[in-house]
């Protein structure tokens, strides 16, 4: 639960208050345009806003090669299930010298051109408002994607309603929605360290090791690209996985292009080239 003042008094929200918040906010939308990329905040947030506006809201996903094709077969997949308008839309950030760069304002660059993506199709679907899933733990991370989505004018509804990670996954198992514990997704270009440049043959080689990876049963990983080393970082409760398949692990790893192969000590953490 978590306080919030009033009046001079406190009250306690639960859970099922802000979704009713949730709601509440959705409804105000006449049509919604929903950025999807079918993790666990996007896919709640659709799932509600379906709920809310019924056919009068649309869900968006960006095909580039800074998303994996697991992901965008997840999002395709949860779509369909729900029964939503779903468009596909390619981006072209790995033509854009300032997004190749990769400086710290990457994301940002790579958002305002998903932003201003998805307001085009919004537009030729006649959709009033469009939406992210930001949810309010990211208002204490590094995102640059924020500005861009201020910017545009994109909306951050689980934000307003105050929702935590932990509130989602909460409120999407209850809804019986199968992202309710997928873990925490991001692009591929969050593997490169900042001022080595993106290119496509890295997202490719980052994308095949992270998918040998999760094929031994690792149910979050990061394969971070320092030039000719990878650098795993998964659950410390799962390095048994790469130690007990530590000799495969070292052969398919070079195949795919590196030639050493390294396990961070410390673990997976979220965000962990932004330190």
């Amino acid at each position: 639960m978590r306080k919030y003042s009033k009046g001079g008094s406190q009250i306690m929200t639960t859970v099922m208050d802000k979704q009713q918040v949730l709601l509440s906010v959705l409804k105000k939308y006449d049509s919604l345009a929903v950025a999807f990329s079918g993790g666990a905040d996007s896919s709640f947030l659709l799932a509600a806003a379906h709920q809310a506006l019924e056919e009068n809201v649309m869900a968006v996903t960006a095909v580039s090669p800074i998303h994996s094709r697991r992901e965008k077969q997840a999002a395709i997949s949860f779509v369909k299930r729900l029964g939503v308008r779903h468009i596909l839309i390619k981006t072209d950030e790995m033509n854009m010298p300032e997004f190749i760069a990769n400086t710290k304002d990457r994301c940002y660059v790579c958002k305002k051109l998903m932003f201003r993506e998805i307001a085009k199709a919004a537009d030729a679907a006649n959709i009033s408002h469009i939406a992210h899933g930001a949810n309010l733990d990211d208002l204490n991370d590094f995102r640059p994607g924020f500005k861009a989505a201020k910017e545009m004018g994109v909306f951050a509804p689980l934000i307003d309603a105050g929702l935590s990670k932990a509130d989602i996954r909460r409120l999407s198992q209850e809804m019986k929605l199968p992202s309710w514990n997928r873990p925490d997704m991001a692009c591929l270009a969050t593997r490169i360290p900042y001022n080595t440049p993106i290119s496509s043959e890295r997202l490719h080689i980052i994308e095949d090791a992270e998918e040998y990876l999760l094929s031994l049963g690792i149910s979050t990983c990061r394969v971070r690209h320092h030039g000719d080393i990878a650098r795993i970082e998964v659950s410390p409760a799962e390095f048994d996985v790469i130690i007990r398949n530590r000799g495969q692990v070292i052969e398919n790893l070079k195949k795919i292009g590196f030639l050493h192969i390294a396990l961070d000590l410390a673990g997976y953490m979220q965000g962990s080239m932004n330190l």
